[in-house]
């Protein structure tokens, strides 16, 4: 019975609480109503770049218009003043409105997270295809987005 459970957590995406980087308070999954939901999330400093460079392919392939596309920095659970101080850090790094907007920083417990998707490790970057209303995992992957996994995502869409 706890293995059905847990086959059963890593094909749902979990709601978490976290803020973006226009201090507005978002709950994800469940605020993104409207069209499925590309995530990608991010747990080193460093994974901007592979960030970056995975929102981009999405756009260029036109995804931005049928799905909404965010990216999620995790980050380990710290004080309020450092939380308020790494926001304004890259809050200082990133002036667009739609950036800071679909940029959504979580401070949570990141080994919990990692096993709630059977995310194994964090030297990369993970994105998931998220249904928006039943919150079901319709792909992931792992490092920056292929062709043939964009191919998949569209398929999603017939």
């Amino acid at each position: 019975m706890k293995k059905r459970r847990e086959e059963n957590m890593a094909n749902f995406f979990p709601t978490i609480h976290g803020k973006n980087l226009n201090k507005e308070k978002v709950i994800i999954p469940d605020n993104f109503l409207d069209k499925n939901i590309i995530i990608i999330v991010a747990f080193q400093r460093w994974h901007q770049e592979l960030v970056d460079k995975t929102i981009k392919i999405l756009e260029s392939n036109g995804l931005d218009l049928s799905h909404d596309i965010i990216e999620i920095p995790i980050i380990q659970k710290t004080s309020w003043f450092r939380q308020v101080r790494l926001d304004t850090i890259m809050r200082l790094g990133i002036t667009d409105y739609n950036i800071r907007k679909r940029t959504i920083t979580v401070y949570l417990d990141k080994k919990d997270f990692r096993d709630k998707l059977d995310i194994p490790d964090e030297e990369t970057i993970h994105w998931f295809l998220v249904e928006h209303y039943s919150k079901n995992i319709l792909l992931k992957g792992i490092g920056i987005i292929s062709n043939e996994e964009i191919r998949k995502i569209m398929n999603k869409l017939s």
